[in-house]
């Protein structure tokens, strides 16, 4: 555990390193936590939980369209042409719904939708970062699990944060402050000197994209069951917690699965991996979907907490090792899109699994809707399983350009793709 809080702290020494870290976070506040900002306004609102759910569900779906475009303009432009203008636009949106609330359903929904549509790629433009400001492969990927922990923070801090800003004054100030703090958040990312030379190496010219890799296609099918399994677990916890007739069970069970997940990304970074990560991938996934499948035997709360923990364990090494494979997979000059669109199918598998656990719990209570979760833990193991063949040719080789680009940093290892190439 020390050696792997040593290891990050390397990592955050290195030039603009800390600050491109804190900036994607804060300035991806607004979407981690849109959700319960959108809940909470529309219910003060007077609105109903049917129409706040509705309204969350649009915001989701309009990022989840939204990131794979913004990443593609990214790949395109550079960061900073992209980044500050959507997350500015993103705010508008936010600031438009604090305004008009949900008297004028249409300019409502509308106003969500530009909110999620223009959320900023931060996650997807962070990681392509990382090879440019580190360079050496180890640190790269030892980021790559960092910054799985820093999102377990972000997803527990930030919607405390929603509930506090709340409490002191509004859901609609709570709405204005933290679009106002993302925006600066992704205005101290893009002034940042990698953020600003960044550039994405040429591409070819496809409709498809990042899509156009049939690693990336695997992996991203895969990472889909890994989203419907933890969106189902939200659902399922919050029957569970009725069941027992206490809602802070619901806290209990998501603080456990998240410190798992913490605990579970701080040990994987704190070592080197040998061997194909593609490999290693299924091994992790594996264990995750073991991870969950006891969840349905649903036991007491104090035996239910530590099979949360247990089942956590393995998310953050699965996402961090995921992003390694994104970038073995990538086409050339589509890094950013190819993360964007790893962030999208995980997003829209969590929407899935919370709309399938829902009728899971009314046919056979809360045991099944659990069960769904291990169902989509073994999916995504069986679709890594059966695509070993696509995942075992990574679909990028080092080309003269990105050859070019690693001498004049002069710190990228011979053989290792930089994701300046990507």
């Amino acid at each position: 555990m020390a050696l792997g809080a040593t290891g990050y702290a390397d990592i955050l020494k290195a030039p603009h390193a800390a600050r491109l870290l804190a900036g994607t976070l804060v300035g991806r506040l607004p979407n981690a936590t849109a959700h319960i900002a959108i809940v909470l306004f529309t219910r003060a609102e007077g609105g109903s939980y049917t129409l706040a759910g509705a309204l969350a569900a649009v915001y989701g779906l309009a990022t989840a369209v939204g990131q794979p475009l913004l990443g593609r303009a990214v790949d395109l432009h550079g960061q900073p042409r992209v980044q500050l203008p959507a997350a500015v636009l993103s705010a508008l949106g936010m600031t438009l719904l604090a305004a008009v609330g949900t008297g004028s359903l249409p300019a409502a929904y509308a106003a969500v939708v530009v909110a999620g549509l223009f959320t900023p790629p931060l996650e997807g433009g962070l990681r392509a970062l990382w090879p440019s400001v580190l360079g050496r492969e180890d640190q790269v990927h030892r980021a790559y699990a960092m910054d799985a922990v820093a999102q377990e923070v972000m997803f527990t801090v930030g919607p405390l944060l929603v509930t506090l800003l709340v409490s002191l004054w509004s859901p609609a100030a709570a709405l204005l402050v933290i679009n106002a703090v993302g925006v600066l958040g992704a205005l101290s990312v893009v002034l940042a000197e990698p953020s600003r030379t960044w550039r994405s190496a040429p591409r070819e010219a496809h409709w498809l994209g990042a899509l156009r890799s049939p690693g990336l296609l695997a992996l991203l099918g895969a990472f889909f069951f890994v989203g419907l399994a933890l969106g189902s677990i939200t659902v399922a916890g919050v029957a569970y917690a009725d069941d027992h007739g206490r809602q802070a069970v619901y806290g209990w069970l998501m603080a456990a699965l998240g410190l798992g997940a913490l605990l579970g990304g701080v040990v994987y970074g704190a070592r080197q991996w040998a061997g194909a990560p593609e490999r290693r991938l299924r091994f992790i996934v594996a264990l995750l979907a073991l991870g969950y499948l006891p969840l349905a035997l649903t036991p007491g709360v104090v035996a239910m907490t530590a099979l949360s923990a247990v089942a956590g364990v393995f998310l953050a090494p699965a996402i961090a090792c995921a992003f390694i494979v994104v970038d073995r997979h990538a086409p050339s000059g589509t890094v950013t899109e190819a993360f964007s669109w790893l962030v999208t199918t995980f997003g829209v598998g969590a929407a899935v699994g919370t709309a399938v656990a829902g009728p899971a719990v009314e046919l056979g209570g809360t045991s099944w809707s659990f069960a769904v979760a291990g169902a989509g833990g073994i999916a995504a193991l069986m679709v890594l399983m059966a695509t070993q063949r696509v995942l075992a040719v990574p679909g990028r080789t080092k080309d003269i350009a990105s050859s070019s680009e690693n001498d004049r940093n002069g710190a990228a290892e011979p053989g290792f793709s930089t994701g300046l190439e990507a």
